[in-house]
């Protein structure tokens, strides 16, 4: 099966639609409107119906949008880094506050953490 491509790119205040397959373009107003405006074009040049070719659309992005982006994914790495160091931790105090011979329930009170958390941290621990 053929598959077309929809190169989507924001022109002013519209969505520039080109497929390459069949060098023509059009346009939409809305994003939402991409693939309407796409399955139109490709069916009156090709007479294809819908049913008989795949669609990919990619969003081309401006390079400022796009570095956002790749910043926002870094950080989320960065959060998730840091979030299993920060368990890590905490495994680590309630480690040191049991072998203190504090009961799990005493070590949730004095760190301020539920006995069902510090149970989660206990059973991790291994």
């Amino acid at each position: 099966m053929k598959t077309y491509h929809a190169e989507v790119t924001r022109d002013g205040k519209f969505w520039f639609i080109r497929v390459p397959e069949i060098d023509r373009s059009t346009q939409a107003l809305r994003y939402k409107d991409v693939p309407t405006m796409t399955i139109a074009l490709i069916q009156v040049v090709t007479g294809l119906s819908q049913d008989e070719y795949d669609l990919r659309v990619e969003v081309r992005l401006p390079d400022a949008v796009r570095d956002h982006l790749g910043r926002a994914e870094a950080l989320r790495e960065e959060a998730a880094r840091k979030q299993s160091e920060a368990a890590a931790e905490a495994r680590a105090a309630v480690r040191e506050l049991l072998a203190q011979g504090l009961s799990q329930r005493e070590a949730g009170e004095v760190l301020g953490l539920s006995f069902q958390r510090v149970n989660q941290l206990v059973k991790t621990a291994t």
